[in-house]
């Protein structure tokens, strides 16, 4: 018996019959936080702003005002915006030209526009960070990643209070963006909106 053989041997003594299967791993880290949603909701705000994105909340009521408003501010003229973002996000913009991504933009178009706007698929308090997986009205990759500017729409339903209860929201099999901290924040707004 070689030294291998027996350091298995010895380690599968120990554990017992290895034929038994081994106890379920608990996984109740994922779990939904019991934290007041408000408090959440604050926490994301804090961090985001710490990492230097400008944040602002805003009633469903108010969406296309607001993004009107963050764009007029930063003298955005030419936005790129993902085919399938909701129409009433974009319904009060006045001299911003919104191009949509469909067909998708080339280069030299992506390198013209001065921002982008996107939801995303979750965002998380503790960390400041907004996930983009390319799902609805989030578009692909290189459209947040060309743009100098990124104006995020956050429900505030897709704050979690914690990291593994955004990795549990998300489908692993999708591109994923993850945006946080300084050097990503850099060029980000993100409007909160509060149904």
């Amino acid at each position: 018996m070689s030294a291998r053989d027996e350091v298995l041997r010895r380690v599968r003594s120990a554990l017992g019959d290895e034929r038994k299967p081994p106890p379920p791993v608990p996984r109740g880290y994922a779990r939904r936080s019991a934290e007041p949603r408000a408090d959440v909701v604050a926490l994301f705000t804090e961090r985001v702003a710490e990492g230097g994105a400008a944040v602002r909340h805003v009633g469903a009521d108010e969406l296309a005002t607001a993004v009107a408003a963050a764009l007029w501010g930063r003298e955005v003229k030419r936005i790129a915006v993902p085919a399938d973002v909701p129409y009433g996000w974009l319904a009060e913009l006045d001299g911003v030209r919104a191009l949509a991504d469909s067909p998708p933009l080339d280069a030299a178009a992506l390198a013209a526009v001065d921002g982008v706007v996107t939801g995303c698929a979750a965002a998380i308090a503790p960390t400041g960070t907004v996930v983009l997986d390319g799902g609805r009205a989030q578009g692909r990759r290189a459209l947040v990643l060309a743009a100098a500017r990124h104006l995020c729409v956050v429900h505030a339903d897709q704050i979690t209070a914690t990291v593994p209860e955004a990795v549990a929201r998300l489908d692993p099999v999708r591109p994923l963006t993850w945006i946080t901290g300084p050097r990503g924040a850099r060029g980000l707004e993100v409007l909160v909106v509060e149904d």
